[in-house]
Parts: structure tokens; C-alpha cells; sequence
């Protein structure tokens, strides 16, 4: 057993110097990767520091930008909001007159109309008396002067025309 064990006690042995020596090239590799790491981090804080107070002194300059804008944006929103208020009810007055003008002048429209319409019946009712009044009678006078006219042509007439009345006959034709 004694060879067993010494056999043992030398793969035991062989297998930790193994290990080690392959935790010995972790740790110089890991090492190596720090120092990598330690100078990219160098690197990157070199580049980003002069980047990030840059970033402060933009921040502060937009606050103070902001501090100083605010006031005079809020007097311009407020200012918005009045304009928008006073275009809107004077629109609502102007749309209030505007009908009210429109519903006056159809009024008036209609007015007019009624007035025309009343004052051609009155027209044709003057033109239908004057003919009534005035020209029926003239017919009737002119109907009569006529027969008074023939009647002194009937009269006047030479005896060489025929009495009974042909000639007159060919007049009413």
C-alpha cells in the first residue's frame, strides 16, 4: 500500500502544481487585463471629464437662461391667453351683429317686396279704372261718331249707289 499511497500522494501533488500553475496564469492575465483596464479608464476619464464639466457649465448656462426667460414667458403665455380670450367674444360680438344685420335686411327685403307687389295691384287697378272709366266710354264714343259719320255719308251719298245695304255689307267683313 505504500507504493499506492506514494503513487497517490505524486498525482495529488502533480494535480495541485497544475492548478496552481494554472491559477498563476489567471492571475497574470487578470493582471494584465487591470492594467488594461486601469489605462482605458485613465483614457476615458481624460476624455469624458473635460466633457462632463462642459456639461456642467452648459446646464448652468441653461438654467440661468431659463431662470431668466421664465417671467418673461409666462407675462407671453399670459398675454396669449388674453388676446385669445378678447378675439374670441369680440368674434361672438361681430357674429351677434352680423345676424342681426342679416335678419334686419330680409326683414327689410320682405318690406320691400310687399311694398312693390301692393304698389304694381295698385297699378294694374288704376290702369283697369282708367280703361273702364275713360277709354270704354271713348269707345263707346268713337263707336257712335262713326255711325253718326256713316249715317251723313249714307245721307250725302249719290243716288247711283244701291240702297240696300251690300256695300255696307262688305264693309263688316
Amino acid at each position: 500500500m505504500d507504493d499506492k499511497l506514494t503513487i497517490f500522494i505524486a498525482v495529488t501533488a502533480a494535480a495541485v502544481v497544475t492548478q496552481m500553475l494554472i491559477l498563476a496564469v489567471i492571475a497574470a492575465v487578470l493582471w494584465r487585463a487591470a492594467a488594461r483596464m486601469h489605462a482605458l479608464s485613465e483614457n476615458i476619464e481624460s476624455r469624458a471629464l473635460p466633457l462632463l464639466q462642459d456639461a456642467k457649465k452648459l446646464t448652468a448656462d441653461v438654467q440661468s437662461f431659463l431662470d431668466t426667460a421664465r417671467p418673461k414667458v409666462d407675462v407671453l403665455l399670459d398675454n396669449a391667453s388674453v388676446i385669445s380670450t378678447t378675439a374670441r367674444e369680440q368674434t361672438q360680438k361681430v357674429d351677434v351683429a352680423i345676424t342681426d344685420f342679416m335678419d334686419r335686411a330680409r326683414l327689410q327685403t320682405i318690406r320691400v317686396d310687399e311694398m312693390l307687389t301692393r304698389t304694381l295691384d295698385q297699378v294694374e287697378n288704376t290702369k283697369s279704372k282708367v280703361e273702364n272709366t275713360v277709354l270704354s266710354p271713348l269707345k263707346h264714343l268713337n263707336g257712335v261718331l262713326q255711325g253718326i259719320g256713316a249715317g251723313f255719308e249714307s245721307l250725302f251719298q249719290k243716288s247711283g249707289h244701291p240702297k240696300n245695304g251690300r256695300q255696307n255689307d262688305e264693309m263688316f267683313i
